[in-house]
């Protein structure tokens, strides 16, 4: 049985930073393709960020591209999502998800079979 636990949401003034982090129990981030998705109140579910589990090739929403970046640690078992020079609209409820089968980056939700219970990030002005 793969979790996948997210941590490290919370409230910060726009331009500021945060790191999310996403910790998978019973198989390695390393061994499949893992993206970051959030949902805004009121709004669909957004791919964010990915990463492939094949060669490392991530890809990125043009909203967040230069802003964020998605990583991880095959030691520790976890991925990450450094966000910079946040804005209010990046305000919203952030899962990690993995991809048992592809291998590639994709900001599809329909490729991830595993998902996280999601951390809460507030912008505020």
């Amino acid at each position: 049985q793969v979790q996948l636990v997210e941590s490290g949401g919370g409230s910060v003034q726009a331009g500021g930073s945060l790191r999310l982090s996403c910790v998978s129990s019973g198989a390695g981030v390393r061994r499949w393709s893992m993206a970051w998705f959030r949902r805004a109140s009121g709004t669909g579910r957004e791919g964010v960020a990915s990463i492939s589990a094949v060669d490392d090739a991530t890809a990125y929403a043009h909203a967040v591209e230069g802003r964020f970046i998605i990583s991880r640690d095959n030691v520790k078992n976890i991925l990450y999502l450094q966000m910079n020079s946040l804005k209010l609209e990046d305000t919203g409820t952030y899962y990690c998800a993995a991809m048992t089968s592809g291998g590639f980056a994709s900001l599809a939700s329909s490729f991830y079979r595993y998902w996280g219970k999601g951390a809460q990030v507030t912008v505020s002005s």
